[in-house]
Formats: structure tokens, sequence, C-alpha cells
């Protein structure tokens, strides 16, 4: 199974994050879901995993534009469908490395689960 870590291409996050497992040497395949897309059961997976809530983001500027209505009552149906509908509001980076599920992205977090050698 092969890592994959997904996002967006230009977010700086996502930039830092590849550049972590580049200098460590963990090899990756990378999945844009603004191009993409994400599959309605690989973001299900991700909610059975980690909640829905962890991985919604909530201070972007998708998100923050949304009408007050479709922000307020907020359950796991609801969330999925935004994130679906607009993959932007997705953390970033989502990183699936062998069985583990990596959401955003913190270097002590990436060295404590991911391992790998510093270049």
């Amino acid at each position: 199974m092969p890592n994959i870590i997904y996002g967006i291409k230009n977010c700086d996050t996502m930039k830092k994050a590849r550049a972590w497992l580049d200098a460590h040497g963990v090899p990756y395949d990378f999945h844009d879901y603004k191009a993409a897309g994400v599959e309605k059961d690989k973001l299900k997976q991700w909610s059975d995993k980690v909640g829905w809530d962890a991985l919604l983001n909530r201070a972007g500027t998708t998100f923050k534009k949304l009408p007050d209505s479709d922000k307020e009552s907020l359950t796991e149906k609801k969330a999925l469908a935004l994130m679906l509908a607009q993959p932007s509001m997705i953390k970033r980076p989502v990183l699936e490395i062998g069985s583990k599920l990596l959401v955003g992205f913190k270097p002590d977090i990436y060295t404590k689960e991911v391992g790998g050698k510093a270049r």
C-alpha cells in the first residue's frame, strides 16, 4: 500500500509537508483533491478513523464564506457533503502512511509517526 498525501498543490502547508517527507526519504504519491476530487467512500473512511470535525477546515476562506445556515448544526453527513462539494474545505494535508492517517502538518508529529531518515 503506497503512502499517499492528499491536499492542494499550491497550499503552503502542503509544500512544507512534502518538503519534510522528501527530506526524510519517505516515498509518497500526491493526490491533489482540488484537481482530482476525493471519493465519497474515501472521505467516509477518513471520517470514521479521525472524525469529520478533524477533517473539516473551518479556518479556510471557503468555509468562512458559507452562509451561516450551512455552518450551523453540522452533522457528519452535512460536513461530508460540504467537503465533497468543495474539497478545499478538507484540512491539509491528509497523509495515509501504512495504517496511519495524519491530518494537518506538524513536524514533531511527522517525526514521531512517520520517522524516515533525515538527509
